[in-house]
């Protein structure tokens, strides 16, 4: 293995804060070296104290996977060797050789502002350079960067170690083998990325806030208790989105349930929070109402219906048999 990982692609997390830590585990449990690079300069003092705390934090993310026997208790050392922890006085050295950074500073302009005058100065012409951040757009960033073409935004979820999607957010000026490269090397350490434009909130935290924002205030109504919701929610409304991607759950129910739905709730509830968008009112214009009409988001011609409900059934009972809920036919009980 140790072979393996002098010859993988270089890899460079500059902030050495949960996510920079989060990524680097993701990183080495792949096989690969990665520098942890701190751009902050401090005394002797505090940087062996911000490394021991990294290390203990690294080493204990995967202690506590080998206990769950996602790896063997013997693998933790060498995993963990494989993060390269790097004050600032070092930093130049490290960005020289690498080939994708990943820039993890706080969140703020000023930050970003300061990590970039150093990638730019010490990074490689085509290393590619992105952003872990959650809350800035792209095009902003974009213009601190020395030849933004091969720049772009790269959104973890935490634990950055452990879920798969990571979200890739282009800006305009992106260059497509920019783009390519980028998920190829994230797909090599497992990951599973997404691409999006330069919106705010990317795709999983815009449509999560809605969500948690929505089950906050059915707390504040007292619809009902922060444990029937949760319950609700892993069972229910989590169990069919792990089986069904959102947009395939409005195609295989139909664009019209949502269409109605919407209108019951928006005037019951809130008309702004539950207004239909346009594209679901041309959607019933044209007809296009998902798997029962033909077409919908996704085209269905050609497709074997059948075995795509299957398909989906499937999905449906591995995620039942998952959470322990799926039972045998019971036999006929007495009259």
């Amino acid at each position: 293995m140790a072979n393996e990982a002098a010859a993988a692609p270089r890899f460079v997390a500059v902030g050495a804060g949960r996510m920079g830590r989060g990524i680097a585990i993701a990183c080495a449990y792949a096989g690969h070296r990665i520098s942890l690079v701190d751009l902050r300069v401090r005394s002797d003092e505090a940087w062996q104290k911000l490394r021991a705390e990294a290390r203990a934090e690294i080493e204990g993310s995967l202690s506590s996977l080998a206990q769950l026997g996602v790896l063997d208790a013997a693998q933790v050392p060498a995993i963990a060797d494989r993060v390269e922890l790097v004050p600032a006085i070092a930093a130049p050295r490290a960005l020289a050789g690498a080939e994708l950074v990943f820039e993890g500073v706080p969140e703020t302009m000023e930050a970003k502002r300061e990590a970039f005058e150093q990638l730019n100065r010490h990074c490689s012409e085509d290393a590619i350079l992105t952003s872990t951040t959650s809350s800035i757009l792209v095009t902003q960033i974009a213009a601190l960067v020395k030849r933004p073409e091969r720049f772009l935004n790269m959104h973890w979820l935490n634990p950055a170690y452990v879920i798969p999607v990571v979200e890739l957010s282009c800006h305009p000026g992106t260059d497509a083998a920019v783009l390519a490269r980028t998920k190829a090397l994230m797909e090599a350490i497992g990951k599973l990325p997404v691409v999006c434009g330069p919106t705010p909130g990317y795709i999983v935290p815009r449509l999560q806030a809605l969500v948690m924002n929505e089950a906050a205030r059915m707390v504040e109504e007292g619809a009902a208790t922060a444990e029937e919701i949760d319950k609700a929610t892993r069972y229910g409304l989590g169990l069919r989105f792990a089986a069904l991607g959102v947009v395939e759950f409005i195609d295989f129910g139909g664009a019209d349930i949502l269409h109605h739905a919407s209108r019951e709730m928006s005037g019951s509830i809130d008309s702004a929070r539950y207004a239909a968008p346009a594209i679901l009112e041309r959607m019933m214009e044209e007809g296009r109402l998902g798997l029962k009409s033909g077409s919908g988001f996704y085209d269905y011609a050609g497709r074997d219906l059948g075995a795509y409900r299957r398909d989906v059934l499937a999905r449906t009972l591995g995620m039942l048999k998952h959470a322990g809920l799926w039972r045998p036919p019971a036999e006929q009980t007495q009259p």
